[in-house]
């Protein structure tokens, strides 16, 4: 056997399977980018259509139209709130437990607790066809404004209540994503609890006992912050860096330990901001000129209407000390397709028995996502 084929090859992450390590969560994630070149002959999915009406009558968001519990919504003209007609959770008051019952603890084997909350509906705009991809910053602005309002006063409600709870904003994109209706909207679930992903966050940048760099933000205390800190890396390495806003203070990147083909996250770069309500008007405007930036690339990448679940990770309830607070606000979007409009990922097998696993690395995604136009397909004239 000769000397060569004994020879031990340099690492390298875009050709070797390699594990990569989540501080946000703790896990890891399976990077095998040699399998990028394997055929599909898989599930494929329909193809969304892009073309839709300003108003569609039998919508149940559209401006004045019926929706399933009977009443009429108004004829908005910007964004619209209501509670969802079909809540996953309800409000008070809470449901006793009998003596039968098996109460909540560490040595429980069937441990159960009752929970309240509320489910908010927020329509982003009164058209049917137009996605946050294909609005202004100004109309994407009022959404954000939107969210610091029920934010603030579901967020105040808990503190009222009970003093703890967690206020989930997020967004379903697409029916691939579950979305019941392709009128553009959002939710805004509150809960009477903080529920296991923002908490392993919060857990997480609690403990951080990393120490910040020179040129990294600190929280106001001082006290270094994980994401602080992750996101003025990143802006330093930019290989994963997809959108910038340096007026606003944001980042767009796809995380170094990414799951989905071409998540992102959104983030604060120049300083510790705990939730929505620290936002100075300027991060507002660059919050939403990024979210139209990086939706747009979304939409260009397979010319389609691109599907994603997006969430929102800020304080659990509106801080009474920003200067300590250990939450970082920051923004995931999780799309599923893969390969094209019609090939989308799947979480199964080992990723459901062992841990998660990718192919495309998220160099590669990233740059995928940079060499696209910056204009809407649908808006090329040559389209």
């Amino acid at each position: 056997m000769s000397t060569d084929s004994l020879a031990v090859p340099t690492f390298d992450p875009s050709e070797h399977a390699h594990r990569r390590y989540n501080p946000l969560t703790g896990k890891h994630v399976l990077v095998s980018p040699h399998r990028t070149k394997r055929p599909w002959k898989g599930q494929t999915e329909e193809p969304v259509l892009a073309a839709l009406p300003q108003y569609e009558e039998t919508c149940n968001l559209c401006p004045g139209n019926e929706r399933g519990n009977g009443e009429h919504n108004p004829k908005y003209t910007e964004t619209f709130t209501f509670e969802n007609d079909f809540p996953a959770l309800l409000t008070d008051p809470l449901p006793s437990i009998d003596a039968q019952g098996e109460l909540p603890g560490t040595d429980a084997l069937f441990a159960s607790q009752p929970v309240r909350g509320r489910c908010k509906v927020i329509c982003f705009h009164p058209r049917h066809d137009l996605t946050l991809a294909r609005m202004p910053p100004q109309d994407i602005e009022k959404i954000i404004g939107e969210w610091k309002r029920v934010y603030a006063e579901e967020g105040e409600m808990l503190r009222l209540s009970s003093g703890e709870g967690y206020v989930q904003i997020f967004e379903n994109r697409g029916s691939m994503m579950g979305a019941s209706a392709p009128h553009p909207h959002g939710q805004v679930w509150t809960l009477s609890y903080t529920p296991d992903e923002p908490q392993v966050e919060l857990t997480n940048l609690t403990q951080n006992t990393r120490a910040a760099k020179p040129n990294h933000p600190v929280r106001g205390d001082g006290c270094a912050c994980l994401l602080c800190s992750y996101a003025a890396e990143e802006v330093q390495q930019k290989e994963r860096v997809v959108e910038i806003d340096e007026e606003g203070g944001w980042i767009a990147v796809v995380p170094f330990w990414a799951v989905w083909p071409f998540e992102i996250m959104v983030l604060p770069y120049k300083r510790h901001i705990p939730s929505l309500l620290q936002l100075e008007e300027n991060e507002v405007q660059g919050l939403a000129r990024i979210f139209q930036k990086v939706l747009v690339r979304y939409d260009n990448l397979f010319a389609c209407p691109f599907p994603y679940s997006m969430g929102l990770h800020q304080s659990p309830l509106p801080p009474n000390n920003p200067e300590s607070d250990v939450a970082h606000i920051h923004f995931h979007f999780y799309p599923p397709l893969l390969r094209s409009a019609s090939v989308r990922k799947f979480l199964v097998g080992f990723e459901m028995m062992g841990e998660v696993q990718r192919d495309l690395t998220p160099e590669q995604a990233a740059g995928r996502l940079r060499a696209l136009p910056a204009e809407h397909y649908l808006d090329s004239k040559d389209v």
